[in-house]
Formats: C-alpha cells, sequence, structure tokens
C-alpha cells in the first residue's frame, strides 16, 4: 500500500491531534514511520527514576508495544527491554550515536543526578583504550551523547523538570535535563514529555511528529513548544477548564470525600494549574483518567511535587 509523503502528514497531524494515536494504525503510515525510523533511530536511556515510564510505554494497547517495538520505533538501546546486556550493549550505543551522529533521538528517562560526581547513577560499563574496566555514570552518558542527537526528549517530569528525585530532600544533586544542558552548555534542541508518567500517546506520538519532521522539514515543523518545552498538542489544554465537575465548582457545590458527589477542588484537586490533555485523551486505554476516582496532582508541571504537595487536603 503506497502513501504519499504529504498524505502521511497530514495523517500524521490528524493522529496526533486527535483522541488517540492508535487510530492512525493505518498500513501505509506505519510504512513511512517506520522508513523515518531507519534514518533517525532512537537511543533511550534511564537515569535516577522508577521506569515508570517504560512501564507506562509498554501499556500502549493500539499500537501495541510489539508493533511500536518491532514496526514503529528503530529502538536500538533500552535497557530495559532490550536482549542484549553488558559491555556488547553499551558499545552497540555508542556505535549508533557515531553512525547516526546528527540523527538520531536521544531519550532520556529519570533525573541526572551530579553529587559526588554523578556516582549516584552508574548506567554501564565499558573498557579504555588500555583494556582497563570504566564505570559510565548517567551524567557522563548524557554529557557525551546529547550533542551528538538530533534532538532530546525528557520522557517524564524526572528528567523533564527533577521530578521526585529533585524534590525537598535531594542529596543525590538530581537534576532536570534542561538545568543539566544550561549548565554543560549543550545547545541540543530539548523537548519534554513529562508526566509521572506520560501518556503512551504522548510519548509515541513526539515521536511521530519528529519523523514527520525528519521526512519532510519544510512542510511539517516540529510541533509548538510551551514556555516548558511541551508540546502544545498534548499539554495546551487546562485540566480544570476541560473537567466534567467545573460547573460544580462554578456553583461552589465542593465534595466532602472521595465518596461524595461534588467539585473535588477542596479536597486538593491541581487541575487549575495543570495543563495536559488527559481529559480527552484518557488512561488506562481510554477507561479512565484521575479525577474520576481521585483528585488531579499536577504531575506534568514543571513544580511538581514540591509545588503540588500536599497532594491531599483534609478539611
Amino acid at each position: 500500500m503506497s502513501l504519499s509523503r504529504r498524505e502521511f502528514v497530514k495523517l500524521c497531524s490528524a493522529g496526533v491531534a486527535g483522541l488517540s494515536i492508535s487510530r492512525m494504525c493505518h498500513p501505509g503510515v506505519l510504512h513511512a514511520m517506520t522508513e523515518g525510523a531507519k534514518k533517525a533511530p532512537v537511543l533511550w536511556v534511564q537515569g535516577q527514576g522508577c521506569t515508570g515510564c517504560s512501564v507506562s510505554l509498554l501499556n500502549s494497547v493500539h499500537p501495541r508495544i510489539k508493533e511500536i517495538l518491532l514496526d514503529v520505533i528503530s529502538l536500538e538501546f533500552h535497557p530495559t527491554v532490550m536482549g542484549s546486556e553488558g559491555t556488547l550493549a553499551v558499545e552497540h550505543m555508542y556505535a549508533v550515536a557515531d553512525k547516526f551522529k546528527g540523527n538520531f533521538f536521544l531519550l532520556v528517562e529519570g533525573a541526572i543526578p551530579t553529587a559526588k560526581e554523578g556516582r549516584y547513577c552508574i548506567v554501564g560499563e565499558t573498557t579504555d583504550a588500555k583494556g582497563h574496566h570504566k564505570e559510565i555514570t548517567m551524567m557522563e552518558l548524557v554529557r557525551e551523547l546529547a550533542p551528538k542527537a538530533l534532538a532530546t526528549v525528557g520522557i517524564g517530569t524526572c528528567s523533564a523538570y527533577g521530578g521526585i528525585p529533585a524534590a525537598r530532600g535531594n542529596v543525590t544533586g538530581a537534576t532536570s535535563l534542561k538545568d543539566f544542558f544550561e549548565h554543560e552548555k549543550i545547545k541540543t534542541l530539548l523537548v519534554n514529555v513529562p508526566g509521572c508518567p506520560p501518556h503512551p500517546d504522548w510519548m509515541v506520538g513526539t515521536l511521530v511528529a519528529a519523523w514527520s519532521h525528519v521526512l519532510n522539514p519544510k512542510e511539517h515543523p516540529l510541533p509548538e513548544l510551551d514556555d516548558s518545552g511541551r508540546p502544545m498538542l498534548f499539554y495546551g489544554e487546562n485540566i480544570h477548564e476541560n473537567c466534567p465537575y467545573v460547573e460544580l465548582y462554578d456553583k461552589a457545590q465542593f465534595a466532602p470525600t472521595f465518596t461524595k458527589p461534588g467539585c473535588k477542588a477542596e479536597l486538593g484537586c491541581k487541575g487549575p494549574s495543570t495543563y495536559a490533555d488527559c481529559f480527552k485523551r484518557r488512561w488506562n486505554n481510554g477507561i479512565n483518567w484521575c479525577v474520576e476516582n481521585a483528585v488531579c496532582i499536577g504531575c506534568v508541571e514543571p513544580d511538581f511535587p514540591d509545588g503540588k504537595s500536599p497532594f491531599y487536603v483534609a478539611e
């Protein structure tokens, strides 16, 4: 099945902006995405985090994670899901970075600890020119790979803004990609896909938009980013303004407990200060989202978690 470049870009735009990335599982689109991936493979590295972002990606249903890994993403390195390990895997990662210098995407999950020269997070090992064993810190890895990448994507709030590792009591010097880039004077384009964890569509959709740009930069510019480096496609709308309980908020009908009807603003909901399209994309294959059972805790915002705490407020 053939698909022109213009048709591919059009379908990508519709799929990314629509309710679900799953609806763009068109054979022609997948073929075009695969061609884009060949030109710009992905290196996914993990620093200081809980691997929840990877788990969220693995929960992708349409397309299934099997299709993403085998047909959509040219994933050359991922410490959790790849088959190889140890020095062999690390050397392959560096080889890909050199072969595709300026034409690969670096996806970073987790914050970057900088205290003690980054030794709070050893991510691999290799041997130096003299055959000596050498451990690699997350700080060293990002410092070496990011300048070679076409673009770096901060997957999850930990890498985007520091998140929980950089919260009050941080003793590891955990920092965000943005602050690390500024400190190291790294100029590579940085896109943030925050969330604790991010929705699978946000991650895959950002790559789709990026690949459409790789295929045709003139016709398809990179997605517009907000002041926090997030794609407006996914983070451009306010949770509170689109909440099913907003009319109850306007009428000052507040729920006294989670089991009682009413707006949950007085129970700690952070929807008014949070921007993401959770309300229409929903989670768990579109079954539900946070405010149906609890409150929004603002996990996609730069001030999460300290600025959003306490998550729940007892009146």
